[in-house]
């Protein structure tokens, strides 16, 4: 059996934000490997630290006041020994984000086609007209006519914007595609299409992709493995089937429970009660036992270790026991 190859490898990522005397604990101690080819769902609430494990990625975290510790490897090489013009080399080109809101990732003072030839010029030894027909190219592959490259943002949909700014992070075909909750802004029916156009150009490139949501529904449609992640951390992680169909951490359930059941319309929604806690004041012990109907006496003490429930599913609870 041949061995995997990993596209990212990232080992104990741990971010933290000093600001206004406080320490803002982002992320503490996300670990997970991405095979090439394959695609990874990183799930969770709003403020869970996903986008920023893919800004991380990236290395945009602004410092001061961000500090970052761990281990960060694309294709092998820890990107904490580049130099800034080395990084400058992969964004864009070895990896590439979808950015959360397309109506602020756009400069609404250059037409559509321009943005996307400068990132194409930046990456590539090409002229400006060559540039230019590469970028309407690209707007035709996600079902913009070429010729409306000569527009401006606020003459586009938000649909058609999302289009835009997937065109520009595909324009150099990369090998790593983030996508930060690509859909959020969309209608159900642009949801679909525009996920529908991300899954045929994952394929046709052979990327390897982070999706990054807060919808379920969009992770059985596209993702391999999932890490479910929770104040920073993951906190359950395993294949598609290990999380659909064997979810073992309470948060995880309680996140399938907030889901309306589509075969009876009669039974109630079970959300979870309370909120994430404050980053800059996270507890001791597990950082769900407020929240948790499962919760112990341990649980506000210790921090839970990762425990293998089956294959390469994974989850930290205690309600399992440690191997």
């Amino acid at each position: 059996m041949s061995e995997k190859q990993y596209a990212l490898e990232i080992e104990n990522l741990q971010v933290e934000y000093h600001v206004d005397k406080e320490v803002v604990h982002a992320l503490n101690g996300i670990s997970f490997k991405l095979e090439k080819g394959s695609t990874i769902g990183l799930v969770g609430e709003t403020g869970a630290g996903k986008t920023t494990t893919g800004l991380s990625i990236l290395r945009l975290i602004p410092s001061p006041p961000g500090v970052v510790h761990g281990t960060i490897r694309i294709h092998g090489e820890d990107i904490s020994t580049l130099s800034e013009k080395q990084m400058e080399s992969i964004r864009g080109n070895t990896v590439s984000m979808i950015f959360q809101d397309p109506m602020t990732s756009l400069n609404p003072t250059k037409t559509v086609e321009n943005q996307i030839a400068e990132v194409i010029r930046l990456h590539e030894k090409c002229s400006k007209k060559e540039s230019i027909e590469k970028a309407r190219r690209m707007l035709e592959m996600v079902g913009i006519p070429g010729d409306r490259g000569v527009e401006y943002p606020h003459q586009f949909s938000g649909g058609m914007k999302q289009r835009v700014v997937i065109a520009m992070a595909l324009a150099c075909s990369p090998e790593i595609l983030i996508a930060d909750e690509p859909t959020t802004a969309l209608d159900v029916t642009i949801q679909a299409q525009v996920l529908d156009m991300i899954r045929e150009l994952k394929r046709k490139y052979d990327m390897s992709m982070i999706m990054i949501t807060h919808d379920l529904g969009i992770v059985a449609e596209i993702c391999d493995t999932v890490a479910i992640v929770y104040a920073g951390r993951i906190v359950e992680y395993g294949s598609l089937e290990d999380i659909f169909n064997h979810t073992a951490h309470p948060y995880t359930i309680g996140l399938f429970g907030s889901l309306p059941n589509m075969d009876d319309r009669t039974q109630r929604l079970k959300p979870i009660p309370g909120l994430m806690p404050d980053p800059t004041k996270l507890p001791e012990g597990c950082t769900f036992c407020t929240r948790c109907p499962h919760a112990t006496e341990v649980c506000q003490s210790k921090r839970p270790g990762y425990v293998n429930v089956g294959g390469e599913h994974i989850v930290a609870c205690h309600l399992f026991k440690e191997d």
